[in-house]
């Protein structure tokens, strides 16, 4: 698979995310998480671990920005693939008032590229 074909699969996993984020969609979520994905913070100075079905738990049982009627605030700031297995993409996103920058790495998995951590960081 060439390597342009190898980004532009990133690239259209990291938009699925991004679209499950605005939409509050928690089977997009599980289709783009690893079961095991990790996600962790440190915004305030002490370290937020959460496991995939923790983070959905949040994800279900708060309004999604479409629902608030926030406007869609979400990029893609960089993508890297570092192997035909693994690549690393940094989006930028909100959740008012909320302001995020998240680190997503992806494994290519069954021929699907999930996340299997995400880190972030927020400013208000």
């Amino acid at each position: 698979m060439p390597d342009n074909t190898v980004a532009e699969n990133v690239r259209a996993a990291v938009q699925f995310y991004l679209d499950a984020l605005y939409f509050g969609d928690v089977e997009g979520f599980r289709a783009v998480f690893h079961p095991r994905a990790q996600l962790y913070s440190a915004t305030d100075g002490k370290l937020v671990n959460l496991n995939v079905n923790a983070y959905l738990d949040l994800v279900a049982n708060r309004p999604s920005p479409q629902e608030k009627g926030d406007e869609r605030q979400d990029e893609i700031l960089a993508l890297s693939v570092a192997s035909p297995t693994t690549a690393h993409a940094r989006v930028r996103d909100v959740y008012l008032p909320k302001r995020f920058i998240d680190d997503l790495t992806f494994v290519l998995v069954d021929g699907k590229w999930q996340i299997v951590s995400k880190v972030w960081h927020f400013d208000l």
